[in-house]
Formats: C-alpha cells, structure tokens, sequence
C-alpha cells in the first residue's frame, strides 16, 4: 500500500517534534517497599522531522512503548527512547511520562495507615548524548512565620506544592526524595489522622514555621546530599488569608 509518511516534502521546512501526546497507558514503576507498582501513566513520544519527510510513523510510538510498559524504570525509559529514535530513522526521540505514585503512610501517634499520592514524571532525550529528568510533586503543610510572630495566639497555615526536578545521574528511590523534601516544610501531610494525630501535627507545624522562600533554600541543601548535578525546587502555598499565592523558585547546578 502507499506509505505517504515516507514520500519527499518540498517545502523544506524541518520539524523539532513530531509524535503522540496524551496516551493513557498501564505501566509498572520501582517501588522501595513493594519492589513494583501498578499505576497509569499520561504519555506524550516525540522525534524530529527532516525536512524531506512529509510525516511519521504514529502507531510506531505506540507499539515500542507497549513493549517497555511493564518495566519502565529509568534506564529502561532510555532504552524505549533511543528504540523509537532507530526505528523511526530520526536524530533525535524526546519522550514524557507522567503518573500518580501512591506511598502508604503511618499517621505520626495512632500509626492509623492510609496512602498518599505524589504525581511523577518521567522526561528524556536522546540523540548524539541522552538527557533524563525526574520530577516530583510533593504536597506539603506551611505555617507562616510573620504570622506566628505578632499574633497574640495562633497563626495561619496552609496546604503547599513543592515541585522538584532532577537531572538524573545515580541510582535513588522516589520515596527517600519526598521524605527529605517533606522534612523541610513545616509538616508533612497524611491522608489519615486521629484527634491525637491532629494534635500531633498541628503543634509540630506552629515548632516549624515557613516561608515559601524557607521551603526551597531547605529543599536544596537536603537534595545536594544526592549529588545531583542539576536540579530545581520551587514551592506553591493557596494562601489561607490572601487571595493570591505565594510561590518561591530557584535552580542548583554543580557547576555554579
């Protein structure tokens, strides 16, 4: 049958990226405790165009994928990348996963258990040298520290995202980078508390007051113990008292 993809286009012009965005697909991930996880993956697979070539082969995407589901642990991410590159003849393949990671957590006095969910992704390139980069959104409990200061009583708090990404070089587990980020805010959150636990984690948070800008200055100096050579933290509170957020950001590099 006639392969339109393959035939000559005229108009000279190349194109970076070229693909599928937005399949939803089973996949299996590397858990610390249960050694692996079922979870479902937002998909988005890419490869540069030359100019001659009118298109691409979408459903080749697709089918490399299938292959690499059931396992995709990062080298193996890698691996599933530079098979879309050969297969599809390009000079370059760009792929980014995205997935909830679900971590069963124990309330810190009654050690009632429930899980939590930190949404992951996935994100490499390959080509002449490969790239991958891990990312992370950790919720998290923040306490301002104004607040905690010139009020006779109390202080205002609120739920915030911590978001990271990781230029990945060593092997590491997802759970013992959300433990380090957590620590770093003025409380952890759970997805089960008792009244003993509320009390618990109420107190500990008016002990650890934070700014936006605390969050993330803790946050670096807890990841370079990773020795990762890049890296970037930024940190989000929807504001208790203000109709606005408050939002702090700032990249690390071994280099700098």
């Amino acid at each position: 049958m006639r392969d339109i993809q393959n035939e000559e286009d005229t108009r000279e012009i190349p194109l970076q990226k070229v693909g599928v965005r937005n399949v939803k697909y089973p996949v299996s991930v590397l858990d610390k405790s249960k050694k692996i996880q079922q979870t479902t993956a937002t998909v988005d697979l890419f490869v540069n165009l030359p100019h001659n070539f009118k298109g691409t082969h979408m459903s080749r995407f697709i089918e490399v994928f299938h292959k690499y589901h059931t396992d995709i642990s990062i080298q193996h991410f890698l691996e599933m990348l530079e098979e879309i590159r050969t297969k599809l003849d390009a000079e370059k393949a760009y792929g980014r996963i995205e997935f909830p990671y679900f971590i069963e957590k124990e309330a810190p006095v009654s050690k009632a258990k429930g899980f939590m969910q930190y949404q992951c992704s996935y994100e490499g390139e390959v080509g002449e040298t490969q790239k991958f980069y891990l990312g992370i959104n950790v919720p998290v409990t923040t306490l301002c520290p104004c607040s905690k200061a010139i009020s006779e009583s109390g202080a205002h708090n609120q739920r915030g995202t911590v978001r990271i990404k990781l230029l990945y070089k060593d092997f590491f587990w997802l759970e013992d980078v959300i433990k380090v980020v957590e620590d770093c805010a003025s409380s952890p959150l759970y997805s089960v508390l008792k009244r003993q636990d509320e009390k618990y984690v109420t107190e500990d948070a008016y002990d650890n007051p934070r700014f936006v800008e605390d969050v993330v200055r803790e946050v670096v100096l807890g990841l370079k113990k990773f020795n990762f050579d890049w890296f970037s933290v930024e940190a989000e509170n929807e504001e208790s008292i203000h109709y606005h957020n408050a939002y702090a950001y700032t990249e690390y590099s071994k280099r700098d």
